[in-house]
């Protein structure tokens, strides 16, 4: 294990669980790597200042990046998307909860952060401050956008690209390190094509981190989930509007803890080795294979966004050139970076790094012994990969197909202790034997149960080490 710090940041650490050793001429190596940082969050270090107002009439306390007005540049700076489209009048109270929801979360945003308020339906309308800036918190700024949440009504379509990118040039415009969006929409994204969306996101994705919610059941899990997943952040689902102040309450919360941002998992391999993928496994499952960007001879970077106190999982997996027993070498070394824009200063030093190793050996019973790192995780991959095939096959009437990948669901939340999904997916299938994964479809599921389970499919539990 390695780590480093930097002044004013967290303390980066990195562990590696694996079995190195291979039989001969093996040549794939499982790794899992355990990233944690800590001495930073929300708790660390006195408030974040708040600065003098700007003196703007129209939006006093707002930030302006060309005259630098409003006491400097924020350490961080978050929009709070809101849809306002027609569905939120059904119910009435949906709108009312979203209203109250938001003014929850204006009142933990921290003194000295930046802050908008943009209300979407077909369009994007900035609620707070307006005029393309953000204001910096402070107790009379957050008074005043609470104050302008009362001008909120539903009415409009829902075009979700185009409050991402209202975001994205709100977030934009001031030099903040930590950049963040809370999204929350009732429906599906209807008032534009798929392809816009998708082409936004692309766009969005590593110039700031954003949580997805779906309120109600009218939304579609695909594309919150797929929101979450391109701008690293989380996925969830508010099946009762009540709820949503609290949910919006601890994502601010997560929000305002982070401390360091734009942090990459950087993998050197030596030559004749590749990676076969890498993949965020805790706290939930995330692909990074296709998200990888060179980053010098053998050398790739993965994003895995913002940090504050915090430790996360990851599998490697490399495949090596085989070699005889008693050869060893170094399959991978991983290290947390910060990269640095083309052509401005030098390669910083690493956050922190590890080792991934391969050993050739002809112990029959030492190279085929799995981690027990790895083989959690790896079941955790399989039990989100179940779901999402058994619920996919309940919905096109596949029933053999939905029991068999359900039922195989079940097993696998059960042998790796995942009581949370396991709950889920008693609200879905009737368990019958859990150990031999055998199940009975419910023959009447409610929409908020089929939703829930497939929103949180991917979250996981930690290994017992």
């Amino acid at each position: 294990m390695a780590h480093f710090s930097t002044p004013d940041a967290p303390r980066f650490s990195v562990e590696v669980y694996q079995n190195e050793y291979l039989p001969e001429g093996g040549r794939e190596v499982n790794a899992i790597i355990t990233v944690t940082s800590a001495g930073g969050g929300a708790t660390a270090g006195p408030p974040i200042p708040a600065p003098a107002h700007g003196g703007y009439e129209d939006a006093p306390g707002a930030y302006d990046s060309a005259s630098g007005r409003g006491g400097g540049s924020p350490r961080a700076a978050v929009v709070i998307m809101v849809d306002c489209s027609g569905s939120m009048d059904y119910p009435p109270t949906k709108m009312r909860h979203a209203r109250d929801a938001t003014a929850a979360a204006i009142d933990t945003v921290r003194d000295g952060v930046a802050f908008s308020v943009v209300a979407g339906t077909h369009k994007a309308v900035e609620v707070f401050p307006g005029n393309g800036r953000l204001a910096i918190a402070d107790p009379l700024t957050r008074a005043q956008a609470k104050e302008a949440l009362r001008s909120l009504s539903p009415g409009g379509g829902t075009a979700i690209g185009t409050w991402l990118l209202q975001a994205d040039l709100l977030l934009g415009s001031v030099d903040a390190a930590i950049r963040h969006g809370i999204l929350l929409t009732d429906g599906r994204n209807e008032h534009e094509e798929p392809q816009r969306l998708r082409t936004v996101l692309d766009a969005c994705a590593g110039r700031f981190t954003c949580d997805a919610r779906g309120v109600g059941t009218d939304w579609e899990v695909e594309e919150v989930t797929g929101i979450a997943a391109a701008l690293l952040g989380t996925a969830d689902i508010v099946a009762d509007p009540a709820g949503l102040a609290a949910d919006f309450t601890r994502m601010m919360e997560t929000a305002m803890g982070k401390e360091i941002a734009d942090v990459s998992l950087r993998l050197w391999t030596p030559k004749g080795a590749e990676v076969a993928y890498v993949k965020q496994v805790a706290p939930t499952v995330e692909d990074l294979t296709a998200r990888r960007v060179e980053a010098g001879p053998r050398a790739g970077d993965y994003p895995t966004g913002s940090w504050g106190d915090e430790s996360r999982d990851y599998h490697l997996c490399v495949r090596v050139p085989a070699a005889e027993v008693g050869q060893e070498m170094l399959a991978a070394r991983v290290s947390l970076v910060q990269p640095v824009p083309d052509g401005v200063g030098s390669p910083p030093s690493p956050l922190a790094q590890g080792l991934v190793r391969a050993v050739w050996t002809d112990d029959l019973a030492v190279s085929t012994a799995m981690n027990p790192q790895v083989a959690h995780y790896t079941g955790q991959a399989e039990l989100a990969q179940a779901i999402k095939q058994g619920m996919n096959a309940r919905k096109s009437g596949d029933a053999e197909q939905a029991t068999a990948k359900l039922g195989r669901a079940v097993q696998l939340a059960a042998t790796s202790g995942n009581e949370d999904t396991a709950k889920l997916l008693a609200k879905v299938v009737d368990v019958l034997d859990v150990a031999a994964g055998t199940v009975r479809l419910k023959a009447k599921v409610a929409e908020a149960d089929e939703m829930t389970l497939e929103t949180r499919s991917t979250k996981t539990v930690r290994v017992k080490k």
